[in-house]
């Protein structure tokens, strides 16, 4: 007898709320828009009791990004307490595709942010948050695919879990299976591509504080937590993102001084890195894998190894902004052919749909990963003034994904 689990999941009509969405309001903050008058007026329909569920989730997203992170969450939890299913803006009326993103109750930066690659196109977006006690609808919002947007974090875990339950009864194609986005893992990724020629990933690996005090007072050594660990070494809080808590430390003394300033029991260490160029300054790479191709996102240079974009200044270097144009323009026939047989293998060990990779070049020439995420930030908000080779790189990119995105769908239709 055939169990009834076996069984596709029906689909729907959604009954869905419609929001300004992610993509607008980001990138109105981003050139310096004031969003407090927008916050202010959805305050006040809410205390009116006018305000409707996209609007709820609107102001959380606008509180988060003025800055209060706990305002933010409590409201998000309020609003998909009694609603999950909303609608992003699309830039036709009739769009030639609907998409379904499963995403988690997690702060801004926690789920891919698919608006953006989503942006001027004919997809229809559809977004249902999986909440602890809710779980998934039955039937679901009728779509033409899914993709799983919810990260590797611990507070994804419940959901990424529920999506995995029915994940083989998906009555349309099913993008970012949750079960490979959890190797995405910072203590995961390095074994699951332990190995791999032409790449340098070091082992990151969860300490404790007491076993880092240990270590500070000398009373284990590093290889006692990790073999090929040794200082200097990195550290940071475990479950951080966007370099809070990051730092190198030099010896037992600076790991003292790091753990007298922080708070966390739990932290991630590994070994640190030199992958400054001849020149002295360290170069840092965002690639985006879109349906198993690599594309350029930006390329970051400072002369400082905890790099990200913003604290690298390349707004004003005109110097460094040509570099990065010359990576994007000759990036298929340089970077991407020197790391080939490295990528294709890392991107088949992973075996997501979409994710992307932060990386650098050790001196030895190899492909040395920092990251791999599903939910780093790929946008075309940057001035095509100041950086007008990024707008076509961009496009590229977005075209790919909603390409895969079809090419899913209409596979699904011939085999139907």
């Amino acid at each position: 007898m055939q169990s009834e689990v076996s069984h596709p999941l029906g689909l729907s009509a959604p009954q869905v709320a419609d929001r300004i969405g992610f993509a607008r309001l980001t990138h109105q903050a981003f050139v310096g828009v004031d969003l407090r008058p927008l916050r202010d007026q959805l305050v006040g329909k809410i205390a009116n009791g006018t305000a409707q569920a996209g609007e709820g989730l609107d102001l959380s997203l606008i509180a988060q990004l003025l800055g209060d992170k706990e305002a933010g969450l409590a409201i998000q939890a309020e609003v998909l307490a009694f609603h999950q299913l909303f609608r992003s803006p699309c830039a036709v009326a009739k769009p030639a595709l609907r998409v379904l993103a499963l995403a988690a109750a997690i702060d801004m930066g926690g789920n891919t942010p698919i608006e953006f690659l989503l942006e001027s196109s004919d997809i229809e977006l559809l977004t249902l948050y999986v909440v602890k006690g809710v779980g998934l609808p039955e039937p679901l919002p009728d779509h033409d695919v899914a993709i799983v947007v919810a990260s590797d974090s611990e507070e994804c875990r419940e959901a990424l879990a529920a999506i995995d339950d029915v994940a083989s009864r998906w009555p349309r194609p099913l993008l970012n299976h949750p079960d490979r986005i959890a190797n995405l893992d910072r203590d995961k990724l390095h074994r699951l591509l332990a190995g791999t020629a032409g790449l340098d990933i070091p082992a990151t690996v969860c300490a404790t504080r007491a076993q880092l005090s240990d270590l500070s007072q000398a009373r284990i050594r590093c290889e006692d937590i990790t073999s090929e660990l040794h200082f200097p070494m990195i550290v940071r809080p475990r479950g951080t993102h966007a370099g809070v808590g990051l730092a190198k430390v030099d010896g037992a003394a600076a790991l003292a001084d790091y753990l007298a300033a922080r708070q966390e029991q739990d932290f991630f260490v590994a070994r640190f890195v030199d992958y400054s160029s001849a020149d002295g300054l360290f170069r840092k790479y965002r690639l985006a894998i879109v349906d198993g191709r690599p594309y350029a996102c930006h390329m970051a240079i400072a002369d400082r190894w905890d790099i990200w974009y913003l604290n690298a200044y390349m707004a004003f270097s005109e110097e460094k902004r040509a570099e990065e144009a010359v990576f994007m323009r000759d990036f298929d026939a340089a970077f991407a052919s020197r790391h080939r047989a490295a990528l294709d293998e890392m991107i088949a060990r992973v075996g997501l749909d979409y994710f992307t990779i932060d990386c650098a070049e050790n001196r030895c020439g190899e492909l040395l990963i920092f990251e791999a995420d599903n939910t780093a930030v790929v946008h075309n908000m940057d001035s095509p003034d100041v950086f007008p080779y990024k707008q076509p790189q961009m496009r590229k990119i977005f075209a790919a994904f909603t390409t895969m995105l079809s090419r899913h769908a209409k596979v699904d239709r011939s085999v139907a």
